[in-house]
């Protein structure tokens, strides 16, 4: 508890330095600055022009912002995960083996070839648990708080329930353990990862020709929030920032340019439209979806 409590303390300051020395070498500075820049492309030059600059649960989108990346992720969600990285570590090695952590070496490589091995190895993971949240019915219930915005903008990026940043991390940490890097600063990752997902939900054009295959893009996203997806399917461009993953595993599907699609999942038009009632309602419908289970048995 101790462990705990100096390392909320040590980024709770860190938050407030960030806060109150802005600098290009935190993360909050960048996602100041990318915000409002993407935000000045919405409105200069809108891709959906009815749509308002300040448009439906834009604060309601601010607040998850400011709520997913300094109350839960910066402060909560890394105090506790450093106290507890050599456990999970150890859990790791168990399963690989500890000869396995760091079996793929890459410190050969110059620091930007790392950090695109870092950073396709990321988002290829990460591909694969975005198809879990849609896949999975326990995590459908937390992940259809993204999937409850009607009107997109880029602040919408970071709407999501803080169950997912676990769900993310834990299931990125063992294979992610295997590589070995030889750099220690990964905020470039970060922020291009920033940079592209708050584009992908942006309302603007974003013309990437040929490069549409290789990086996600507002036309391409836009289909993944769409209420209606193809029959069967449990959902569409997975991609988060790199598209090939969708191109290559047989999951995009673009069939029109997107712009005045109806947004949701079936049942939104009743989802819960404050912070408090989206945070609770997946624990309330998990608990009952168990007590249903087992009443059945």
């Amino acid at each position: 508890m101790t462990s705990f409590l100096q390392e909320f303390s040590n980024y709770a300051n860190y938050v407030a330095r960030s806060i109150t020395n802005p600098s290009w070498d935190n993360f909050l500075t960048w996602l100041l600055v990318l915000s409002a820049t993407v935000w000045i492309l919405e409105i200069v030059f809108p891709w959906r022009t009815r749509q308002g600059v300040i448009r439906k649960d834009f604060w309601l989108d601010v607040w998850y912002m400011v709520f997913n990346t300094i109350v839960f992720s910066l402060v909560g969600y890394h105090a506790a995960s450093t106290v507890v990285a050599d456990v999970v570590q150890g859990v790791v090695a168990s399963i690989v083996g500890r000869d396995a952590i760091d079996m793929i070496d890459v410190r050969w490589m110059p620091a930007w070839g790392q950090l695109i091995v870092l950073f396709v190895a990321r988002d290829f993971i990460q591909w694969n648990v975005h198809r879990l949240l849609h896949r999975v019915p326990w995590l459908w219930e937390f992940h259809k708080l993204h999937h409850s915005v009607e009107e997109m903008g880029f602040a919408a990026h970071l709407r999501y329930h803080w169950m997912e940043t676990i769900v993310y991390r834990v299931l990125e940490y063992l294979p992610l353990a295997l590589f070995g890097f030889g750099i220690s600063d990964f905020l470039i990752v970060h922020v291009v990862a920033l940079a592209i997902g708050h584009l992908n939900h942006a309302n603007i054009y974003v013309p990437l020709g040929p490069f549409r295959f290789i990086f996600n893009n507002p036309q391409m996203h836009i289909w993944h929030h769409a209420k209606e997806i193809p029959a069967g399917t449990y959902g569409v461009n997975y991609a988060i920032s790199l598209s090939i993953w969708d191109y290559l595993f047989g999951t995009a599907w673009i069939p029109g340019n997107g712009r005045d699609v109806t947004l949701g999942f079936p049942g939104s038009d009743v989802y819960p439209r404050n912070f408090l009632q989206q945070i609770l309602d997946p624990f309330r419908r998990v608990v009952s979806s168990l007590h249903r289970r087992s009443a059945d048995s």
